[in-house]
């Protein structure tokens, strides 16, 4: 217990930033899930307080997220009532504690590095773009939502456009104020002073928020803020109906098939999303430290668990809450979990305060933290790396702001396999040659890929030319490369050509090669400058 205090004076300040984050994403994920606004609460305090407790990971956040927005909506208009959808959520707890215990986390570890810092950048992209219509006080789809096309069949951009002619200057002024204090808050004389470290930015753009607004409220003023652009919290007059927002699964829909397969799809969906957002979340930490995705998945089924036993949405890892936490100087697992009771104690004794905070502020808070995820230098970066890291990572950003996370990333995994085929295809034969004096170098496993081009420069070598065909370097050559290799041996002699094969030590592979009419090559009659000035390598584009 007293190690999960010794990093409070950090994780306490980003808890605070957490549960500002959060608070609006756990209402608006409910809102656009088509489920109780209290839901997205519970599944937010489950996500930070019981999968906090569990989870093997420092800095990772969770709770509700986006991307199970149209799984969760479609069941529900699906079940006859909410409680027979918790018992779904509870299946699909139970499913991922199983998944743990296959050893299914290995997954996360199989998606390139690229396509990972895409899926941030992309992630850094999708706020800015979502949040501005916040900003500027139009609501119509919820917050929180990533998909590019929305639950009003509007798209990101047509959203934008719109909102511009529902210009608040009141939210306008709010959010730029906000925004102005987040960037004066990360100067150097801000940061040098102890008590501003301790006194989270957000924090202090939320006050100060709250307080213009209600000041012009109070003068009568006509620039105030829209009620229906300011937290909307269920508020409880007493511990009894505070209760009542808590909901039960009804035990008597487990024999409904569409229980079962939504509880499966969850189970799918979210531990997939886990699996990429812990590794995502991995790569911004700056102590490099790595989180057990077996222990994660558990975590995570007991998290699912909980939550759809008090009436919750399902949760997941969510790198929105995750990255925030991270720039927000957290440094262990307490501030996830601190961000949870504070969920929990504010709607329980504060929700009338909430329900004052202007949507801006909060988009205000959404649109710094996602600069901070796709900022120029990232770009630089994997244009310093080459194409075959550059075009996956735009490839991916691209794909998951035009379709959802789960589709963008396996098409950033699929642009991610052709460059590494790609490679590998490139590096796997050498073709050097010295006026007539050929070497044709095998490397690593070479595959019926390969095919095309070793047949083309076998058949491009010229009459009464010598050929050295080196395979001892290679682990693995596909029986249709030594089909094109025996055909070349046996009709090499119509073109005085005079062929040689350096063999591997390996048996097995010695009997691939037909060359029984083939005395052993001597070291002696290998082209030396061949070896020693290469003219030729092999390409193939």
């Amino acid at each position: 217990m007293k190690k999960i205090f010794q990093n409070a004076g950090a994780d306490i300040p980003a808890s605070i930033v957490v549960f500002l984050v959060a608070l609006p994403l756990c209402l608006g994920i409910a809102l656009g899930s088509n489920a109780p606004l209290f839901s997205g609460i519970i599944a937010g305090i489950a996500g930070g307080i019981v999968i906090g407790l569990l989870s093997g990971s420092s800095l990772s956040v969770s709770g509700p997220a986006a991307g199970l927005t149209a799984v969760v909506a479609t069941a529900i208009g699906k079940l006859p009532v909410f409680e027979a959808f918790l018992i779904s959520v509870v299946i699909a707890g139970a499913l991922q504690i199983i998944l743990g215990f296959l050893k299914a986390g290995i997954i996360g570890d199989y998606v390139p590095n690229s396509v990972i810092r895409g899926m941030l950048a992309a992630i850094g992209i999708i706020l800015i773009l979502k949040q501005l219509p916040h900003f500027v006080g139009y609501d119509k789809d919820f917050s929180g939502d990533e998909a590019f096309i929305q639950i009003d069949q509007e798209n990101t951009f047509s959203e934008i456009l719109y909102s511009l002619n529902s210009l608040s200057p009141a939210s306008i002024g709010i959010g730029i104020f906000s925004i102005a204090i987040l960037i004066l808050w990360e100067k150097p004389f801000f940061k040098s002073k102890k008590i501003f470290q301790w006194i989270p930015a957000p924090l202090v753009a939320v006050v100060a928020a709250i307080s213009i607004n209600e000041f012009l409220i109070s003068s009568g003023s006509s620039f105030t803020v829209n009620k229906n652009h300011l937290v909307v919290l269920p508020v409880a007059n007493d511990l009894k109906s505070f209760g009542s927002f808590f909901m039960f699964p009804s035990w008597e829909h487990l024999a409904n098939s569409q229980v079962w397969i939504t509880g499966v799809t969850i189970a799918l969906v979210a531990s997939l999303e886990t699996l990429l957002s812990i590794e995502a979340v991995d790569k911004l930490d700056p102590y490099n430290r790595r989180t057990p995705t077996n222990r994660e998945l558990r975590a995570q089924g007991v998290g699912n668990m909980v939550s759809g036993l008090l009436g919750g949405l399902p949760v997941t890892s969510v790198i929105v809450r995750s990255s925030a936490n991270v720039n927000a100087g957290a440094k262990s697992k307490l501030s996830a979990i601190l961000h949870g009771i504070l969920l929990f104690l504010s709607v329980l004794f504060i929700p009338a305060l909430l329900n004052k905070i202007p949507l801006s502020a909060l988009a205000a808070i959404l649109i710094v933290t996602g600069y901070k995820l796709v900022k120029p230098a990232i770009f630089k970066d994997f244009y310093s790396k080459g194409w075959d890291q550059l075009i996956p990572f735009i490839v991916t950003i691209i794909a998951i702001l035009l379709t959802d996370l789960l589709i963008g990333i396996v098409i950033g995994i699929g642009v991610g396999l052709f460059f590494l085929v790609r490679s590998n295809f490139k590096s796997s034969v050498m073709v050097v040659n010295d006026d007539n004096k050929y070497l044709i170098r095998f490397r690593k496993d070479v595959s019926f890929l390969n095919k095309p081009i070793v047949k083309e420069k076998l058949e491009s070598v010229p009459d009464n030319s010598f050929v050295l065909i080196d395979v001892t370097r290679a682990d693995f050559i596909d029986k249709d490369i030594i089909d094109v290799i025996n055909e070349f041996l046996h009709h090499a002699h119509l073109k005085d050509i005079r062929v040689e094969i350096k063999r591997s030590q390996y048996k097995a592979l010695h009997q691939l090669i037909d060359t029984p009419e083939l005395p052993e090559p001597k070291e002696e009659t290998y082209p030396q400058k061949i070896e020693e000035k290469p003219i030729l390598v092999l390409q193939t584009t």
